[in-house]
């Protein structure tokens, strides 16, 4: 028996985990992800929250449903960017705002302190 896991992922977790593992190379052009019902088990969720999550993906442009099939990660017109460049983009990128926003935060304490002692003169 597989232990569950201490908190139940999000689709949006699930999402990036997926994302993370097509950007890795787990999932190749073509590849079938696993069922939704059955990742929903092993995960522990709904199995909308695993629907959503692969809605998310398809909205992004790396996987797509067909219908009595499954979801596959897309295969890339020649030119295109694969499914795995663009994850591992959309990685970045996510990575960067993580970085910049951490930023904002410390110049938003920063000025804050500043107009807190200007009060005070």
């Amino acid at each position: 028996m597989d232990p569950k896991p201490l908190k139940t992922p999000n689709a949006r977790e699930i999402a990036a985990q997926i994302r993370g593992d097509i950007a890795d190379g787990t999932y190749g052009p073509g590849a079938r992800l696993p069922g939704a019902k059955g990742y929903a088990k092993k995960l522990g969720v709904a199995l909308m929250t695993v629907q959503s999550a692969y809605g998310q993906l398809a909205e992004e442009g790396l996987v797509e449903g067909r219908p009595g099939s499954g979801t596959y990660v897309i295969d890339p017109v020649q030119g295109e960017p694969t499914a795995q460049q663009t994850a591992a983009s959309l990685r970045d990128v996510h990575t960067e705002l993580v970085r910049v926003t951490a930023q904002l935060a410390d110049l938003a304490e920063r000025v804050a302190k500043l107009e807190e002692s200007k009060g005070l003169d």
